[in-house]
């Protein structure tokens, strides 16, 4: 694992954040209706301790996806200029409390974003160990 500590921010830079995140792992597109509509492309900070907003203070909402009884994701959106730029949850997989990173909200270049893997999951038929049959089309 190699961890590394970036910087991210919405567009107008009044949400601005820090993640310890391990781009080299790769990141994540996945085909659910909801990822598919928001063009979500995430990496994960594994762990509470791994993410930290360093300014402004984020609009929230709550999820609850399809045949759910409770809220799955709690997503965290600049109030002014409405781009989404972290998901928070809660994951025994990812080591309990976790941070879905929307990976364009960081401050890289286009050769970094270039560079970082992307692994493509199966979110619509809740197979998230496969990808799916068109991954071109996330």
């Amino acid at each position: 694992m190699s961890l590394e500590t970036y910087t991210g921010s919405c567009h107008c830079g009044a949400i601005r954040f820090e993640a310890e995140l391990d781009l080299t792992d790769g990141s994540n597109r996945c085909n659910c209706s909801y990822c598919v509509k928001a063009r979500a492309w995430f990496a994960f900070a594994k762990g509470a301790s791994r993410f930290r907003l360093i300014a402004g203070e984020a609009s929230e909402y709550r999820w609850t996806p399809p045949e759910e009884s409770e809220p799955h994701l709690t997503f965290s959106f600049c109030g002014k200029c409405g781009v989404r730029t972290f998901a928070r949850g809660e994951l025994e997989a990812l080591g309990g409390t976790f941070h879905a990173i929307s990976v364009p909200t960081l401050d890289l270049s286009p050769e970094q974003f270039a560079a970082i893997p992307v692994r493509y999951i199966n979110g619509r038929e809740r197979r998230y160990d496969e990808a799916p049959p068109y991954p071109e089309a996330i």
